[in-house]
């Protein structure tokens, strides 16, 4: 039992270790096999997962800005040019400008310009801010280096529009009818219906040539200045004033030239024509009307006495009534309170009107130009608002 137990014991011992030598035989080769692999799975996965490099862009400054700083007297449809000192980020912020206006922004390298489709209005400060570019540099996810730069702080700047021009409101008026006067366009004329080209041409009056109307006295011509305040225009939009229900001072103010916008656009001309009247002191004193570049009326008069003149001048009609009872003083001190009809103010107490005189003609009145019942009418309603009444 025992022999054979160590025959047994050694025949295991025998398999054993050949079993042992297969083994070790095998392992060698497997582990070679699984280290290879291993390593080359780490080496991919490094390479996939390695820190991009990124490259911040350059910071840059603001070279130069159209129009310039605390400019003045800007037209309101010029572009606003920004330039930079190096180009423009894709991701970098763009200019704002306040208050806004329709346009776009075109970047053009290290350029920024604004165009205004629509001009802003006269005397407008615009201020013009550029964030700063921290917001352009890539983040640690971005794909793609940064082609451009970027400001490093904020930037503001403004600028102050100019006021609109006179010569333009005298084209206008003209057009609709509110002067003595037409006006032709050399070319083409901006598009009544064209807002910002309208808007436009308030700043840059297109070329163009004003001619008189006939019909008129020579006197009228001397009250005309053209692209300047005169005479002319202040009646003419105290005329637009009353006709569109505005405060009569007759000056183009800004609500002045957005009904005159409007109304060039609607095609809405003036209704009641262009009067002048000249009232003359020579004897006999008469009162005579011109309407649309035609006499309409010639009548005796009646101006102040010496001791209560009619201003000589040229005055635009501001009030208008066809009943009053008018009160004052006399030269000699006593009071007056008398009925008055179809009266026309034009000069402070100064109105043309009709008081029964038993002759005309002559100085008699207290400053007014009185009438005869029979023509006062037919002057009241030639005479509206903004009529300009000379007396000499």
């Amino acid at each position: 039992m025992s022999r054979r137990s160590l025959v047994v014991t050694g025949v295991a011992a025998a398999l054993v270790l050949i079993a042992g030598l297969v083994v070790l035989a095998v392992k060698p080769a497997q582990t070679t096999v699984k280290t290879t692999s291993v390593a080359s799975s780490r080496q991919d996965k490094s390479t996939s997962k390695a820190p991009k490099t990124i490259t911040p862009a350059p910071a840059i400054e603001i070279t130069s800005v159209t129009p310039g700083s605390n400019s003045n007297s800007v037209s309101g449809a010029s572009p606003v040019t920004v330039g930079f000192s190096a180009p423009l980020s894709a991701s970098t912020p763009l200019p704002t400008l306040s208050p806004s206006t329709p346009g776009s922004w075109k970047i053009n390298g290290s350029t920024a310009v604004f165009t205004p489709s629509q001009a802003w209005p006269e005397d407008t400060k615009v201020t013009l801010k550029i964030p700063d570019g921290t917001a352009g540099i890539q983040s640690k996810a971005g794909a793609k280096k940064n082609s451009g730069g970027y400001l490093t702080a904020a930037f503001t700047r403004s600028f102050t529009t100019g006021s609109y021009s006179t010569l333009r409101m005298e084209q206008l008026l003209a057009q609709l009818g509110y002067l003595p006067l037409t006006w032709s366009a050399e070319g083409s004329d901006v598009s009544s219906t064209d807002t910002a080209g309208q808007l436009a041409a308030a700043y840059d009056p297109p070329s163009g040539t004003f001619s008189w109307d006939s019909g008129y006295p020579s006197v009228l011509h001397s009250f005309w200045s053209e692209g300047s305040s005169n005479l002319i225009m202040t009646g003419a939009i105290r005329a637009f004033e009353s006709e569109n229900g505005l405060t009569m001072d007759g000056e183009a103010g800004p609500s002045v030239w957005a009904d005159v916008l409007k109304d060039v656009a609607g095609g809405h001309s003036n209704s009641n024509g262009y009067t002048y009247a000249l009232a003359s002191k020579a004897s006999p004193e008469t009162l005579t009307i011109w309407h649309d570049g035609k006499q309409v009326l010639q009548t005796l008069a009646n101006t102040g006495i010496p001791a209560a003149p009619t201003a000589d001048g040229t005055f635009p009609v501001y009030e208008k009534l066809q009943f009053q009872v008018m009160k004052g003083t006399n030269p000699d001190g006593s009071k007056y309170s008398d009925p008055v009809y179809w009266i026309s103010y034009f000069n402070g107490g100064d109105a043309v009107h009709y008081f029964d005189r038993g002759s005309y003609g002559f100085e008699q009145s207290l400053g007014c130009v009185e009438l005869p019942e029979s023509t006062a009418k037919t002057a009241y309603e030639f005479l509206s608002y903004g009529s300009l009444v000379t007396v000499s």
